[in-house]
């Protein structure tokens, strides 16, 4: 009898989990900044999450099947549920896994001695960084339309 209950649970642990994609990302052909890009995923693109590892999950979307960072998704169901929806496979996702599946904290591996001594300016993505930068003026007409207070702070030296 026992076999024949985990036989019954199997269907469980191939059930694929809602999530959507926060900002446009690329979708990579193994869990590698290097690896090949298959597609590029639009913002609020809706995923199923198949599997993790390190900071990266493998997803399925309607452009194909992939790895993006971990980071890149939101993970839940973020639209309305659609008719006749049973909610049926978050309840199953909390049986496998204790939780809702919803992820709160991501590690991240350092750099070591050697890496930043070895580290070279990249000016191209400085030139990136300098598009963000905001004068005085537009940063006050920002702060006043967000109905912001001026505070003073100091720069590092």
């Amino acid at each position: 009898m026992r076999p024949l209950s985990l036989l019954l649970l199997v269907p469980l642990a191939a059930l694929a989990e809602p999530a959507t994609i926060i900002r446009s990302t690329d979708l990579k052909q193994a869990p590698a900044t290097d690896a090949a890009t298959l597609a590029t995923l639009a913002e609020n693109t809706a995923v199923e999450a198949l599997e993790r590892k390190s900071g990266w999950t493998r997803v399925r979307a309607v452009e194909g099947e992939g790895w993006v960072r971990m980071l890149s998704l939101r993970f839940g169901a973020t639209t309305a549920p659609k008719a006749g929806a049973s909610g049926l496979p978050q309840v199953f996702n909390v049986a496998r896994t204790g939780t809702s599946g919803t992820q709160v904290t991501t590690g991240v591996r350092g750099l070591d001695a050697e890496q930043l001594a070895a580290a070279q300016p990249n000016a191209a993505e400085l030139a990136k960084l300098e598009k963000f930068s905001a004068d005085e003026e537009a940063a006050k007409r920002f702060a006043s339309q967000g109905k912001l207070n001026a505070r003073s702070v100091e720069y590092p030296k």
